[in-house]
């Protein structure tokens, strides 16, 4: 990803290689979701741009409280999606005991519309299972068009504010029993 933070999706798509008569075919991308540390060198940048895709959306800067160390808390899962080892998408899992609530999923722009935010969502979901979580809930932007789309078409239906989330006109608040 470099120092810019800038990554194209485009050198994982699948091609031939040509030498003369003799056709190699490339190999296979490798995707894999997998719990990770959210301060590693390599999903910094990932964190970076969701925090500037949020302060877009939202025309104000992120929260305080959503920071790296929020991530590495004990009731909190991380997980990213990596694609030849690069971290191309994440979430996370708060345990709040009688819910899990997902929160942080983002995938990068340059990455959206190949069904790797719902690789993503159903990853999250297998983890709280295996955890034995029963219900899973969110909140997410009225502006979030394409997440809210996602979430509904995998189940989950809006429901009233949960938690320390409190009723806003740019929220919509969504559940899923597992």
């Amino acid at each position: 990803m470099g120092g810019t933070g800038h990554f194209s999706c485009d050198r994982f798509y699948l091609r031939s290689l040509n030498d003369g008569d003799l056709i190699v075919a490339p190999k296979p991308p490798s995707l894999a979701f997998a719990i990770d540390d959210p301060a590693r060198a390599d999903v910094l940048p990932l964190i970076e741009q969701f925090h500037g895709y949020l302060s877009d959306l939202d025309r104000q800067p992120v929260p305080p409280s959503v920071t790296v160390e929020s991530l590495q808390r004990p009731h909190v899962t991380f997980m990213t999606a990596r694609v030849d080892g690069t971290a191309l998408a994440c979430g996370a899992g708060l345990d709040l005991g009688d819910y899990v609530e997902l929160k942080y999923m983002y995938v990068l722009p340059a990455c959206r519309g190949m069904g790797l935010g719902k690789q993503m969502l159903e990853a999250l979901e297998k983890q709280v299972r295996s955890a034995g979580g029963r219900l899973v809930r969110l909140e997410t932007g009225t502006a979030q068009l394409e997440s809210i789309e996602l979430y509904e078409r995998s189940g989950y239906r809006r429901c009233p504010p949960f938690g320390d989330h409190r009723a806003h006109p740019g929220s919509i608040f969504m559940e899923k029993p597992l």
